[in-house]
């Protein structure tokens, strides 16, 4: 198996990138967000995870083909 370790970091760097992006642009709301997400149960944030690993791979599919 090849990796593509260019396109591997690239990936990881935009990730950093944006999730930045978002702590910066949103500052003073973070933390009432944060807060609503630490009150929410497991399930929840597995779903929400699962929903955004599917979103990712969805984009990532139809930019590479």
């Amino acid at each position: 198996m090849h990796i593509d370790w260019q396109f591997l970091l690239g990936a990881v760097g935009l990730a950093f990138a944006m999730e930045g992006a978002v702590y910066f642009l949103f500052a003073e709301r973070m933390p009432r967000m944060l807060a609503m997400l630490a009150e929410q149960g497991p399930g929840a944030l597995r779903g929400m995870g699962f929903f955004a690993m599917l979103l990712g791979l969805l984009l990532l599919y139809l930019v590479r083909s």
